[in-house]
């Protein structure tokens, strides 16, 4: 049963990802104007990646307490990992370089972001199949 809710975990964890990704990004952007978008923004990513963050905790947990320790079990740490560095080290960094106009910076931290996000939602399908 526990096995069950981990894959039920996941599964979750990559719904949010795509339906972030692919329906509350495009929508903000598209509705609201730059100002608004930012702030909207700036307010549902630490959301977005601490909910993320627990749910992929929870998993990894489980696979400890049911001793599944192989590489598995390195795609969650991997995942977990990685939400963690976005919320906490990557997110205040792209903020402050668009405040202070480091378009440069800017660009090239939101890659960062974005590829890391491509590569947790590449790990979760790999769980998941």
């Amino acid at each position: 049963m526990i096995e069950q809710i981990s894959i039920y975990l996941t599964a979750m964890i990559l719904g949010i990802m795509l339906f972030f990704s692919f329906v509350i990004a495009p929508v903000v952007f598209t509705t609201l104007d730059e100002d608004n978008a930012r702030k909207f923004i700036r307010r549902i990513f630490p959301f977005y990646y601490n909910v993320n963050l627990g749910i992929s905790f929870i998993v990894l947990l489980t696979f400890i307490f049911l001793g599944k320790l192989g590489i598995y079990f390195y795609f969650i740490l991997a995942i977990t990992l990685l939400f963690a560095t976005s919320n906490y080290l990557l997110m205040p960094l792209i903020n402050k370089y668009r405040d202070e106009k480091q378009d440069k910076k800017f660009k090239y931290s939101h890659f960062i972001s974005v590829l890391i996000n491509f590569i947790q939602m590449i790990l979760l399908v790999v769980l998941l199949i």
